[in-house]
């Protein structure tokens, strides 16, 4: 059971800045994903990172889910457990 969320508000930001500050958590908190102990949940109005995010993490090793709400992207980085 995930303990914590890792909470990264990176609205208006454009890729690449916003893969960049999405990789700076996970490489800073990879352990912690992995185990289960910690989900990142990645917020963003640039489309195109609903693309490069998901893609890039799960090539990491990571799980991943995206969904529309109100206007902006909630990306969902996990760990598979």
């Amino acid at each position: 059971m995930v303990n914590r969320t890792i909470d990264l508000d990176i609205c208006g930001q454009v890729c690449p800045s916003c893969l960049l500050l999405t990789l700076k958590e996970l490489n800073s908190n990879s352990a912690a994903i992995r185990a289960g102990s910690f989900d990142v949940m990645v917020v963003t109005d640039d489309r195109q990172a609903t693309a490069t995010i998901p893609a890039t993490a799960e090539r990491m090793g990571f799980c991943s889910e995206v969904a529309r709400l109100d206007g902006t992207y909630r990306i969902r980085i996990f760990g598979n457990v």
